[in-house]
């Protein structure tokens, strides 16, 4: 047995410009971490560092078509190697939506909750950055327990 996260967020941005904030070095360094570093092509590798080399996060570029993104985890958390993050984008209602998936965890930890919370909000800022307002990507993320720090 495996264990997910999901996570839906309506955005009012066309659906390409949600697209590059998703594939792009600074898109992705726009909305999660400024310290985001690698190659986002199929096959190529990412790195995002929350402060230290000690917190960061490696994924290898599984997909990446207009309207899916798929990474797989290969460092960072040992609850994320193996994992599948996924974005898929469709246009509904004036919007771009985003459904993201966390798949395959094979643990339910409590570090699963503290995960889901954490996209949450940096989806918010995403959001709220493609939306004409500003992102609270790290080092200005929303703080949400003692794990964050």
């Amino acid at each position: 047995m495996t264990y997910d996260i999901h996570q839906r967020i309506g955005i009012r941005a066309p659906q390409t410009d949600v697209h590059r904030a998703l594939t792009t070095i600074d898109g992705l360094a726009s909305w999660w971490t400024t310290d985001t570093v690698g190659d986002p092509s199929v096959g190529g590798k990412l790195v995002f560092t929350f402060g230290a080399p000690d917190r960061s996060a490696s994924f290898e570029v599984v997909e990446t078509t207009a309207d899916r993104i798929v990474w797989r985890g290969i460092g960072g958390p040992e609850e994320w190697i193996d994992t599948r993050f996924s974005f898929d984008l469709t246009q509904e209602e004036g919007e771009t939506v985003l459904t993201f998936a966390n798949t395959g965890w094979r643990e339910a930890v409590p570090f699963i909750g503290h995960c889901s919370t954490k996209w949450a909000t940096f989806f918010i800022g995403l959001k709220s950055l493609l939306e004409g307002g500003r992102s609270n990507c790290y080092p200005d993320e929303i703080i949400i327990s003692s794990w964050d720090r």
